[in-house]
């Protein structure tokens, strides 16, 4: 039934593959189960319910696309826009949280309608291949730098931004360790993928995460919530209470719009809108780039449904109460893992609905656990590089622009804007738009995006 329902044979790969898979994407991933509470909380949400929310949103938008689509891309409350729900949104501009709730679904039926009349395949096709190899190799860099970061290895500095960890100090116990252990994880899951274990990735978070209970159990490792470093033992598997998801259901439709002007929803709603189709966009360009999903003509068979499944999710989680669902950039660790059918997503998906229960548990993963795996993905991703043209200026510059972006800005959407802008405006300047091809479309996102930098 498995085979006929998602074609495993046809992308050459079998069940266990994609079990594997799945189950490695939903490791790297967990984290949005701990992460997206805490900063939606900060709104006046109720944690527990935007847990409960978070997982059951993740689970019907990944289900939806391993049954639209076929395709082994898993989706989540994505970050960055739960910060700009929570802290522009909310506490900044000062509208209510279920104002927020309600921008965040019009822009999933937007979606739904843009997708309906292909205008977000018809943008994806657009881009030209060689901005899209550019756009998985910074996904590569902008996950691998988000993977140091969980680890604390790279942290701020207020001279030069960021810094590499300090060991020595009162807190090598917690941080220090920690960060050790993520190093000490890398190396394991470098290991393990140079002996072609199958599955290594997701041994590599296992075995840091045993490390880490090790660690703390002989007190090498000791908790420092300040620090943000959480025990690492379990201490409770299940929860059944289910009751806390009714301070969200629903509550977008009670939305108070009075004192909120028509354009100052709208622009609110844009700009979910805007970062949500790029940051999906990139997220699809890159992952199916990694998984050879591409077509000769740098399209991605089945789009539609990709877009629809990632559409749909952005509704369901604003009805259960969580911001804008999108696909996640960690599903190229499941690619990576050999995923290449929906049965990865389906997986994913399960483990996400499983989460409600054993959230507990699934919460004790620790992020220095999770972070090898993001950093070996970014490695992977690297390979797109050698598709890219850099002796022919036209094209390498945009590209490198594109790379350089994304870890920079800490943005898939703005390193995709830049990426266009300085490819489009190069190539016409230098008289390459007829030999280029560039399509109407590409003019047109030009445009928009200068506009954007200008008015927003």
């Amino acid at each position: 039934m498995l085979e006929k329902f998602f074609h495993l044979k046809e992308n050459h790969t079998d069940v266990k593959t994609e079990i594997m898979a799945g189950i490695t994407t939903f490791m790297t991933m967990a984290y949005i189960l701990a992460v997206n509470p805490n900063i939606l909380s900060a709104a006046g949400m109720d944690s527990k319910a935007v847990l409960i929310a978070t997982a059951l949103a993740s689970f019907i938008a990944t289900a939806l696309m391993a049954v639209l689509a076929n395709y082994p891309f898993a989706l989540a409350p994505g970050m960055g826009l739960n910060a700009y729900f929570a802290y522009t949104v909310v506490l900044t501009m000062g509208y209510s949280w279920q104002l927020a709730l309600m921008a965040v679904f019009v822009e999933g039926v937007i979606f739904i309608a843009l997708s309906l009349t292909n205008v977000r395949e018809g943008i994806f096709n657009a881009i030209p291949m060689t901005l899209k190899s550019a756009v998985s190799v910074g996904i590569g860099l902008f996950v691998a730098f988000v993977g140091l970061q969980n680890a604390k290895l790279i942290v701020n500095s207020d001279s030069t931004l960021v810094t590499y960890q300090h060991f020595k100090g009162a807190t090598f116990h917690s941080v220090g360790v920690g960060a050790i252990l993520a190093l000490l994880g890398v190396v394991i899951t470098a290991i393990l993928l140079v002996k072609k274990v199958k599955g290594g990735i997701l041994y590599g978070i296992l075995i840091t995460w045993l490390l880490g209970i090790v660690c703390e159990l002989t007190g090498i490792y000791v908790p420092d919530v300040e620090a943000g470093m959480y025990s690492v033992i379990p201490t409770a598997f299940v929860s059944f209470d289910f009751s806390a998801l009714g301070e969200t259901f629903g509550q977008v439709f009670k939305t108070d719009f009075s004192g909120v002007g028509l354009l100052n929803f709208f622009a609110v709603m844009f700009s979910f809108l805007f970062v949500d189709l790029f940051d999906t966009l990139g997220t699809l360009i890159g992952v199916a780039s990694k998984a050879d999903m591409l077509d000769e003509d740098g399209r991605l068979p089945n789009i539609k449904g990709a877009l629809m499944a990632d559409s749909i999710g952005t509704c369901v989680g604003a009805v259960l109460g969580t911001s804008t669902t999108t696909t996640f950039v960690e599903s190229a660790s499941g690619v990576t893992e050999g995923g290449r059918t929906g049965l990865t997503a389906m997986t994913t998906g399960v483990l996400f609905l499983l989460a409600t229960i054993f959230s507990p548990l699934f919460l004790t993963i620790p992020s220095f656990a999770t972070a090898p795996a993001l950093i070996i993905v970014g490695f992977y991703m690297m390979g797109s590089a050698v598709k890219i043209d850099f002796n022919d200026p036209s094209e390498g510059i945009p590209a490198f622009l594109t790379i350089l972006a994304m870890p920079t800005a800490y943005s898939i959407s703005e390193g995709i804007a830049i990426g266009i802008i300085s490819w489009t405006i190069i190539n016409v300047v230098t008289g390459k738009a007829k030999e280029k091809k560039i399509s109407p479309l590409m003019y047109v996102l030009t445009v928009l995006f200068i506009l954007k930098y200008v008015c927003l």
